[in-house]
C-alpha cells in the first residue's frame, strides 16, 4: 500500500538523527568493526549488454548484486547494460505517476495547457487515499504547482485532480497514457488509473514492465520542468483554498537516493503489497546520463541501493579505449607545425611499383568510450586508390573499429608524409618494369601494411582488485 510508504518514509527521516545520536552513544566504547560483505544475487539469467551472463562466462564479481526482481538500465540515448525479467509484467505502483506527467506535459507542449493553467481538486481526487499532498476538495492551484504535488509526495489526489483537469475526464486521460505508451515504444503496458493503485477498488490489469518504465523515464527527463521538479527535493507549494485561504504545505520527497548519492538526479519511487518497494531512478556523473529501473525490492532501502550499484557498476566498467596504437612513429609536418605521430598503416601508392604513403589516424589522440564487459575491440581498414602529390594531412583511406561486431568509431586514415607521384622519365620506367612484372606474375604495386593495433580490452575493476 502506497499509505504504508509514505508512512515509513516520514518516520525514517524524522526519527533520523536521534537514531544517529543512539549510534554513536552505542558505538563510543566498542570496537571498530569491518561492514560485513553483503551477498551477491547475481543470476545466469541476467543480461548484460544484450548477453546472458552465463554466455559472457562473466563472474560474479564482474556482474551487478542487486535484489530486485525486475531490473533494467540503460543511458539517455537508448544503450541497454542490465536486464533482469526486463520485459515480464509486473505492477508498478507509483512509478505510474511519470507517465501522468508525461501526458499532463504534452498537453503543455502541444498548447493544449500551460503550467499556468488551473488544476481543481475534486471530491473524487481528495478522496482517493493513501499516498497524498494533503489536498482538499476544492482546492486549486496551478499545473505546475500540481505536478509538484504529484511528483514530489506522490500525491495520488494530485494525480486525480491532473487527470480530471488536463483530460477532461479521468478516464480520457488514461487513454491519452496508454496511447503514450504505444507511442513510445512500450511492449506490455496497460493504464486503468493515474496513480498506480492496484488492490481493493483499483484492482485490475494495470501493469507495466522494467523495459517500458525505462522508455518512460527517459523520455520524461528530455522535458525541463519534469527534472527540475524531480530532481529538487523536498520543496513547498501554495494553494487556493474553498474559504478563501492560502496555506503552504510543505512537500517531503520520497526520493531518498538523492539524499546520499551525489550522482542522483531523481525521478520516482513506487510502492505496493504487488509491486513491492520499487524506483524508477536518473543518475548523472558528468559524462554520462543513466535510468534505472528497480522493482520489487526487498525492502523501501534496499530499492536505492539496487539502483546505486546499478548506476555505479556502469559507470566503473567505462572506459576511454585509445584507437591509435602503433609501436612505430613518424614526425608530421603540417602548415610547418611537426608532430610525432603514431603510424597506422603504410598505404600503397599505386603509380608507384614499390612506394607506400605511411599513414595516421585524423586525429592520433582519438578515443571512444566503451563499456569494458561487451569485450575486445576490432578494426577493418579500407585503403583509397593513392595517386598523385600526396601531402602530409590528405585522406589515403579509413579505419572502422568496432566492438561485438557494433560500429563504435570510423575514423579517416592520412598522409603523415609527403610522397611525390613519379616523373615523366622515372613513369615511363615503372611502365617497362610493370610490363615484364605482368609477364612474370610478380606484384605490381606495393603491398599495405597495417602497423595499429587494437589492445585487449581489460575488465579495469578485476585490475584495480
Amino acid at each position: 500500500m502506497t499509505w504504508i510508504n509514505d508512512i515509513k518514509h516520514t518516520l525514517n527521516k524524522k526519527c533520523a538523527g536521534l537514531a544517529a545520536c543512539a549510534l554513536v552513544l552505542a558505538l563510543a566504547g566498542a570496537p571498530v568493526l569491518a561492514p560485513a560483505q553483503a551477498l551477491a544475487d547475481v543470476r545466469k539469467a541476467d543480461v548484460v549488454y544484450g548477453q546472458a551472463v552465463d554466455a559472457r562466462g562473466l563472474s560474479v564479481a564482474q556482474c551487478p548484486s542487486i535484489d530486485a526482481e525486475y531490473a533494467f538500465v540503460m543511458d539517455k540515448d537508448g544503450t541497454v547494460y542490465f536486464e533482469r525479467n526486463a520485459t515480464s509484467p509486473t505492477q508498478i505502483a507509483s512509478i505510474t505517476k511519470i507517465m501522468t506527467a508525461v501526458v499532463a506535459l504534452d498537453a503543455v507542449a502541444s498548447g493544449a495547457a500551460t503550467l499556468d493553467s488551473t488544476v481543481t481538486v475534486s471530491a473524487a481526487a481528495a478522496a482517493v487515499g493513501e499516498s497524498s499532498a494533503d489536498l482538499q476538495e476544492g482546492d486549486t492551484m496551478p499545473l505546475e504547482v500540481a505536478l509538484k504535488a504529484l511528483l514530489v509526495p506522490s500525491g495520488n489526489d494530485a494525480a486525480v485532480a491532473i487527470a480530471e483537469t488536463i483530460g477532461g475526464s479521468e478516464d480520457a486521460f488514461v487513454a491519452a497514457m496508454n496511447a503514450k505508451a504505444a507511442e513510445l515504444g512500450c511492449i506490455d503496458t496497460v493504464f486503468e488509473n493515474p496513480h498506480g493503485l492496484d488492490d481493493g477498488e483499483f484492482a485490475g490489469d494495470q501493469h507495466s514492465c522494467a523495459a517500458d518504465v525505462a522508455k518512460m523515464a527517459q523520455y520524461a527527463m528530455k522535458n525541463d520542468t519534469f527534472r527540475a521538479i524531480v530532481g529538487g527535493g523536498d520543496t513547498a507549494i501554495v494553494v487556493n483554498r474553498a474559504d478563501g485561504t492560502k496555506p503552504t504545505i510543505e512537500l517531503e520527497s520520497t526520493d531518498e537516493l538523492m539524499d546520499y548519492y551525489s550522482n542522483a538526479i531523481g525521478i520516482k519511487t513506487g510502492f505496493t503489497a504487488l509491486a513491492g518497494p520499487s524506483f524508477a531512478g536518473a543518475a548523472n556523473n558528468g559524462d554520462k546520463e543513466l535510468y534505472a529501473v528497480v522493482i520489487h525490492s526487498t525492502s523501501e532501502a534496499q530499492r536505492f541501493e539496487d539502483a546505486r550499484e546499478l548506476f555505479d557498476w556502469v559507470y566503473e566498467h567505462e572506459l576511454d579505449y585509445r584507437l591509435a596504437n602503433s609501436a612505430q612513429t613518424a614526425t608530421m609536418t603540417v602548415n610547418g607545425a611537426r608532430t610525432e605521430v603514431p603510424v597506422a598503416a603504410e598505404v600503397p601508392h599505386t603509380e608507384w611499383i614499390d612506394k607506400t604513403v605511411k599513414a595516421t589516424l585524423a586525429d592520433p589522440e582519438a578515443s571512444v568510450r566503451i563499456f569494458d564487459l561487451n569485450g575486445n575491440v576490432s578494426q577493418s581498414l579500407e585503403f583509397d586508390e593513392v595517386t598523385g602529390d600526396v601531402k602530409a594531412g590528405d585522406k589515403v583511406g579509413t579505419v572502422t573499429f568496432k566492438q561485438r561486431n557494433a560500429t563504435i568509431a570510423t575514423v579517416d586514415l592520412v598522409a603523415c608524409e609527403d610522397v611525390a607521384a613519379p616523373d615523366l622519365l622515372e613513369g615511363i620506367g615503372i611502365w617497362w618494369d610493370r610490363l615484364f612484372r605482368g609477364l612474370s606474375g610478380q606484384p605490381q604495386v606495393a603491398s599495405a601494411v597495417t602497423l595499429n593495433e587494437t589492445p585487449l580490452v581489460v575488465d579495469k575493476t578485476a585490475v584495480a582488485a
